[in-house]
């Protein structure tokens, strides 16, 4: 069953838009090809079990998330927040010069 498990991720990763496409990629940066494609086997075999136990659909939680990444949004750090920050952290702000 394995090296059927193995053929179908092979197929399945070819589109790297798709979510087990994407799954590979991000998988394939930390562990290497060999082992992204076991992970993905894994993966589709999991889903398939689940998907046979409770008779729905696929339906990945994490497929927004991997196909429409938002980043995150940054607050603007101003003068008077690193201020308070350092005040917060216990430094001495007496001899900084609050001049914009």
């Amino acid at each position: 069953m394995k090296p059927l498990l193995v053929q179908c991720s092979l197929s399945a990763i070819k589109d790297k838009e798709s979510y087990f496409g994407a799954k590979y990629v991000k998988i394939k940066k930390r562990r290497g090809h060999k082992k992204a494609i076991i992970a993905i086997a894994r993966m589709m075999l999991t889903s398939i079990y689940h998907m046979i136990r409770s008779g729905e659909v696929f339906n990945p939680s994490d497929y927004q998330s991997l196909t429409n990444p938002n980043p995150k949004s940054h607050k603007s750090f101003t003068v008077e927040n690193a201020i308070e920050l350092l005040k917060q952290s216990g430094y001495s702000i007496s001899k900084i010069n609050n001049s914009e």
